[in-house]
């Protein structure tokens, strides 16, 4: 790929043709980012560590962490951003292959529609990791986790499991869910935004 299309690319991804698509990469690629990247990290990081149970054994610990988190939150959200950009990253893609200047997307319909798809196609993919986030998750992190230890062949079935610094996963839980509804909410104003040009309401870029 020449370096005219690698640099039409990067400018179709922080320079959408859409002023809410603007406010949509710099949310989403600077708050969302750092917020997760820095204080991800620091709620985060260490929880595998302090995850104790009783009997505070490291065997027991584990299997209990694991059961615990199937998926730990950084790796989720992680590849959550990763797959809300792709649909995005294909449009902008396939425009700088194409040699589609941003301010011609809303003035043919066909590039219009390829973009309309894509946002709508951000919006599914935020919805299902939504739901997936709840599944895994749930809304509040409890300070004791009921663990099954059944498969250690150990005396008792369940034991208790202190979760460490529980109140601030759950705070980090519910921003990251706010971050998930703020960011369908300016996809589908993006695409209100689009209709309305289309229909004339708003001057195109």
């Amino acid at each position: 790929m020449s370096p005219n299309y690698i640099r039409s690319f990067s400018e179709g991804c922080l320079r959408p043709p859409t002023v809410i698509g603007q406010f949509h990469t710099l949310f989403f690629g600077s708050i969302r980012m750092f917020f997760l990247g820095v204080l991800g990290f620091a709620v985060y990081g260490n929880e595998a560590l302090h995850f104790s149970c009783d009997p505070d054994k490291r065997e027991v610990n584990l299997f209990c962490y694991n059961q615990f988190r199937p998926i730990t939150p950084q790796v989720f959200w992680a590849l959550q951003l990763v797959i809300v950009l792709v649909p995005g990253a294909f449009f902008h893609l396939y425009a700088a292959c194409k040699s589609i200047k941003q301010e011609d997307i809303l003035q043919k319909s066909s590039y219009t529609g390829f973009y309309i798809f894509s946002v709508f196609l951000r919006i599914v993919l935020e919805v299902v990791a939504f739901w997936l986030q709840i599944q895994l998750f749930g809304f509040k992190v409890n300070v004791i986790y009921m663990c099954d230890v059944g498969a250690l062949d150990k005396k008792f079935n369940i034991t208790r499991c202190m979760v460490p610094e529980h109140f601030e996963k759950t705070i980090f839980l519910i921003a990251m869910y706010t971050f998930t509804v703020i960011t369908v909410i300016l996809c589908v104003a993006e695409i209100f935004e689009i209709s309305c040009r289309r229909l004339g309401f708003l001057k195109t870029q």
